[in-house]
């Protein structure tokens, strides 16, 4: 099957999120497919409004309307989520879909404080009912360096560790799509570059997503990039165009 041929994993049409401040705020994404095992550099300035998409795709954030917008993971049925966001069920079947086929990089971790480091990484094998895959636990943490921060509570490392940690945590459980806010935000430049190479190695074949100020490195690798344009009316308003 050609690329051109095969199904996407996100298929998006006419997706608005609208946000209500002393002006306007309308992010669109009038086309977007994006097939299985694609690498997705999403490129805007600070406000554009580039966490906000991710938050959409992750199923966090509902967005004001869309004429399509489907989740196919390979193996699966079509979820159209746009319907799903005005059913009753809602936060069930969401968190299903964003729990077994999803994993999230915030910017600033997103760890939760009460669990140490081990626990963090593996809970969602655990909220799923699947058994620690210690292997793979040893391969994540070895290879981002974390290992020796197992037992620690997120309070008692560093932002940046905490990035690595939640790196680990969001390619535990094998997912179909990885979502990464500013993965490297954190680092250094040379740690960051670093993490950010071990980031695609480790999630080789699997659909990456990720959020970027570092335009020259999105355009020199294998991404696909996506540009959010901004564009302000006479009354302050600001349209955000998600294009390519």
């Amino acid at each position: 099957m050609s690329p051109a041929d095969a199904t996407p994993l996100l298929l998006l049409r006419d997706l608005v999120k609208e946000r209500r401040q002393e002006h306007g705020f309308r992010l669109l994404v009038p086309k977007l497919d994006i097939l299985p095992g694609e690498r997705i550099a999403l490129l805007g300035r600070s406000g554009s409004g580039k966490s906000t998409l991710l938050d959409m795709l992750a199923l966090i954030l509902k967005p004001e309307s869309a004429d399509a917008f489907i989740f196919q993971p390979p193996g699966q049925e079509a979820a159209d989520l746009f319907a799903v966001w005005q059913s009753r069920n809602v936060a069930d079947v969401l968190g299903k879909l964003r729990l077994a086929n999803m994993g999230y990089v915030l910017q600033t971790g997103g760890l939760l404080p009460f669990l140490t480091v081990r626990d963090n990484i593996l809970l969602s094998l655990r909220v799923q009912g699947k058994p620690d895959d210690m292997e793979r636990l040893k391969k994540l943490t070895d290879s981002l360096s974390v290992t020796r921060l197992l037992s620690k509570l997120p309070s008692q490392i560093s932002l940046g560790e905490r990035q690595r940690v939640s790196i680990a945590r969001a390619l535990i459980h094998e997912p179909f799509l990885i979502i990464a806010d500013e993965p490297t935000a954190a680092l250094d430049p040379i740690t960051g570059a670093a993490v950010f190479d071990l980031l695609l190695e480790l999630a080789e074949g699997t659909t990456l997503i990720a959020a970027t100020h570092d335009w020259n490195r999105a355009r020199d690798s294998s991404f696909r990039v996506l540009n959010i344009n901004l564009a302000q009316d006479k009354q302050g308003d600001v349209t955000a165009t998600v294009e390519e």
